[in-house]
């Protein structure tokens, strides 16, 4: 299993959580998660591999972290990683696919093929 934990500048990111981002990689799935104060369950951002793109099932958030801008933290955390790795990403999740709408400036890491 890869594992990393990454600490990003606290100004690349919407939410006031610190920014320490797990990433996991078990090469056909893994996911982006942060720990959430006051919650035993970490946000996350799963996704599953289908050849050189990522598809992006799956964002949780806890209830008590909703609407600080976590979930899209994890998204934008991913969009870096897919142009650093130089993977792509289907964005099946439908908070990662009204997010990608939103980010025109995404298109160059959204994957061609549909989920």
């Amino acid at each position: 299993m890869a594992f990393a934990l990454v600490q990003r500048k606290k100004e690349k990111f919407m939410s006031d959580t610190p920014q320490q981002i797990q990433t996991t990689d078990e090469t056909t799935h893994g996911a982006y998660r942060v720990e959430v104060e006051g919650s035993e369950q970490p946000a996350e951002l799963t996704w599953k591999a289908r050849g050189e793109a990522r598809i992006a099932d799956h964002t949780f958030t806890p209830p008590a972290a909703r609407g600080k801008g976590i979930a899209f933290d994890l998204v934008e955390f991913m969009v870096e990683d897919a142009r650093d790795k130089g993977f792509t990403i289907v964005p099946q999740c439908p908070y990662v696919e009204a997010q990608f709408r939103k980010h025109p400036e995404w298109a160059d890491v959204r994957a061609d093929t549909e989920s």
